[in-house]
């Protein structure tokens, strides 16, 4: 079996026991037996359980990062934009990419390394979220007194925020989480109508 195949089954395999077991308690051997290769396949492609996830992640945020420089880079209003990235997170939800993430980010506190590996990560995002904004802003979009990297910082620790919560099931009518963040393009919409742009209409 070709070298890229067996990587790939032991990936999608590391994604299914990670969804079902947690970080912590992943074990490699039974990632072994789900993908249907020798236990040395992982040590021999991976080297860890660490490595193993990280490439996991590292994967799946290459391919959403370009998701998301994709929908920035067009030309609608940013609260359309906005609104489609809170679609996005019900996709990664679904996906298992959030959860994934999480569980890194929770080992990564003990872990310096792995906090390490992890900011290159997230500092993607950021990159992707303060070019959209600074264009916005050179625009003549208002949005307060928040230079492009600051709406940045806002804008990603608060979908981090929100995973965590929805992860723990703290989401219910005393505490809206995805419609507040859907709220946030309203606001984005109202701004966008003062400063003479022609936005539409946010869903």
């Amino acid at each position: 079996m070709p070298a890229a195949d067996t990587r790939h089954m032991i990936l999608e395999a590391t994604r299914d026991c990670v969804l079902a077991d947690g970080y912590a308690a992943l074990s490699t051997r039974k990632v072994a037996e789900l993908a249907g290769v020798p236990l040395s396949q992982i040590h021999y492609h991976f080297g860890s359980k660490e490595k193993l996830v990280l490439a996991l992640l590292e994967a799946e945020n290459e391919r959403l990062i370009a998701r998301q420089a994709a929908l920035y880079a067009g030309d609608e209003p940013l609260s359309v934009q906005w609104d489609r990235a809170c679609d996005y997170l019900d996709q990664d939800l679904k996906s298992g990419y959030v959860r994934i993430l999480n569980e890194l980010i929770a080992a990564g506190y003990s872990r310096p390394e792995l906090a390490a590996r992890l900011n290159v990560l997230l500092g993607e995002w950021i990159k992707v979220l303060t070019s959209a904004f600074a264009y916005r802003l050179d625009r003549g979009l208002d949005l307060g007194p928040f230079t492009a990297p600051q709406l940045a910082a806002l804008a990603g620790n608060v979908f981090l925020g929100a995973e965590q919560s929805i992860l723990l099931g703290h989401e219910n009518d005393a505490h809206p989480i995805r419609g507040a963040l859907r709220a946030v393009g309203t606001l984005i919409a109202d701004a966008e109508r003062r400063a003479g742009l022609t936005p539409a209409p946010t869903g």
